[in-house]
């Protein structure tokens, strides 16, 4: 210090090697702040809320194959070969998701929220509702197959397809026992069955004929109650069945839901058929199916859409339910064909593949 020149200050100098007694101000702000940083983290990344990530998922070629198995195949029939993709499209869900993994995905753009409750039902399991998806998978498969081989004009059958016990059915009768008469009445549709019980009431005794294997047979049986139901009480579940000398097999597995149906029944008509159904085109498509062809409304066509785009189709068949949806989320380049049946949507692949036009939504 110069002499004559004087400092001062409003305390003494703290000596450079003195402790200090506790943290500052500032010190304990910047704890709190790490402190509320790291809880909100952990909050963010572990805490998981109640919804569930829509978005798109895989698709497959249902005229190719998957791990290197025919995701189509017909067992003791000749078929035709068939050129271009005939795409199932398929949502992706993801459950369990953290805070921080909700909004990833919703920023990202592609994905959407949607609460738990709508597709898992209070007190239902992950595992019941997985078992849920597949039995919707498997009854479409069964759909389609009839459908395609209705539409080809194949001979029908009815079959029980499911008995219930403790019932005039499950006295005598045997799942896939083909029903051939029942109360007098000829059957040749599942719907003859029904008919054929209307006028009964429970206790009325009726006649069977039915056929296992290649062995005929007809027996008596008394009608039953069941709850809400006034008429007499079978109990046999009667589906329509192909009855056809070849066995036609989907495999396709870790996949739920019934909207696979119009194209597994395409694929079927293409194989099938002489000529290539779509062209040699890249046509995807989604749309639940029953045995006599109609084609019902699905959900997440959007993020279907979107996977049908990026794995090149370029014409993507929408249940005519899902028009008005689909026009205001189709990516360009997709071109958007109504379908009500599976006759129209054979018709537009087949006016498609010639150059010709086909119903748009």
């Amino acid at each position: 210090m110069t002499e004559g020149t004087d400092t001062v200050v409003d305390q003494a100098p703290t000596p450079p090697h003195a402790p200090r007694r506790g943290l500052t101000r500032r010190t304990w702000t910047l704890v709190v702040s790490l402190a509320v940083v790291l809880a909100l983290g952990l909050l963010g990344g572990f805490a998981r809320v109640p919804y569930v990530a829509l978005g798109p998922g895989p698709t497959y070629d249902t005229l190719g194959q998957v791990n290197g198995t025919d995701v189509v195949s017909v067992d003791g029939q000749d078929t035709f070969p068939t050129s271009g993709k005939l795409t199932m499209t398929t949502v992706s869900l993801t459950d369990d998701v953290s805070l921080f993994g909700a909004l990833g995905l919703w920023v990202s753009g592609r994905y959407a929220l949607a609460p738990r409750e709508e597709f898992f039902r209070p007190g239902e399991s992950e595992q019941q509702v997985r078992d849920q998806n597949v039995k919707a998978f498997q009854d479409s498969q069964t759909s389609a197959e009839v459908a395609a081989l209705r539409h080809l004009k194949s001979d029908m059958k009815v079959v029980a397809a499911e008995i219930t016990n403790d019932t005039a059915a499950a006295e005598v009768l045997e799942p896939n026992d083909q029903l051939l008469e029942v109360n007098g009445k000829q059957i040749g549709s599942a719907d003859d069955v029904r008919s054929a019980l209307e006028s009964t009431k429970p206790g009325d005794r009726i006649t069977l004929t039915y056929k296992r294997g290649s062995e005929s047979k007809t027996a008596t049986v008394t009608l039953g109650r069941a709850e809400g139901r006034e008429t007499g009480f079978l109990g046999v579940l009667p589906l329509d069945r192909a009855d056809v000398p070849f066995d036609i097999k989907i495999s396709l597995t870790d996949v739920g839901g019934p909207s696979a149906g119009l194209l597994f029944a395409l694929s079927i008509v293409d194989k099938l058929t002489p000529g290539e159904l779509n062209g040699g085109l890249s046509v995807a498509g989604t749309g639940e199916i029953n045995d006599k062809g109609e084609v019902g409304r699905i959900g997440g066509i959007g993020f279907k859409m979107v996977a049908a785009r990026e794995g090149g189709a370029t014409v993507f068949l929408v249940p005519a339910g899902n028009c008005d949806e689909a026009k205001q989320h189709a990516p360009e380049g997709l071109r958007l064909v109504k379908v009500q049946t599976l006759d129209d949507a054979v018709q537009s692949l087949g006016s498609l593949s010639k150059g010709g036009d086909a119903p748009s939504c």
